[in-house]
């Protein structure tokens, strides 16, 4: 990948992630980076061309860790353990690779846009069907309800860990809870 667009999508990420999408205009991801606004133009069409470059480069991030997370899990009640500690971590800033917690970007990315056919809502929408797969193929068991509790209380995980501040003893509980089923 050109140095300059990888500029552009770590620039646009980073902010994106830790502003929000629209309180983030073009100038300051200009700035921040350091590129031109022609050499921007010249690799992406418009801001929306931008975020999705962004949601893609943040999806594949968040896939290689989670698939590295999980790999060593060997049982259902290994995978659930694997995920929400793995989780846990992220909450606590103590995953480098996906940066400080500031909720999920996918989550907050489709919060942003109301147009739910867009093409920045539909790649969110993805995502989570991607993550849901890798999910599923980590489980032995095949039961739908399962694979949909976990979806579920990792979302809301997520979702609390980020309003709360409480990301440890939300874990700790979706473990417990799951570990029940």
């Amino acid at each position: 990948m050109n140095k300059k667009r990888a500029l552009l999508i770590d620039t646009a990420l980073a902010l994106f992630y830790t502003k929000g999408i629209n309180s983030i205009g073009i100038n300051e991801i200009l700035k921040t980076s350091g590129v031109a606004k022609r050499t921007l133009y010249s690799h992406f069409a418009s801001k929306e061309a931008l975020v999705l470059a962004a949601l893609k480069q943040r999806h594949e991030n968040f896939i290689t860790w989670l698939e590295g997370k999980l790999s060593a899990a060997d049982s259902d009640p290994e995978v659930i353990k694997q995920l929400f500690n793995a989780l846990g971590n992220w909450f606590n800033n103590k995953e480098p690779s996906l940066g400080d917690f500031r909720g999920c970007f996918f989550i907050n990315t489709a919060a942003e846009f109301s147009d739910k056919d867009s093409d920045i809502s539909l790649y969110c929408s993805a995502h989570k069907e991607e993550v849901r797969l890798l999910l599923k193929n980590k489980l032995s068991n095949s039961s739908p309800v399962l694979l949909d509790a976990i979806c579920i209380m990792k979302e809301g995980a997520i979702t609390t860990a980020y309003v709360t501040g409480k990301g440890s003893e939300v874990t700790s509980k979706c473990i417990k809870i799951l570990s029940a089923l």
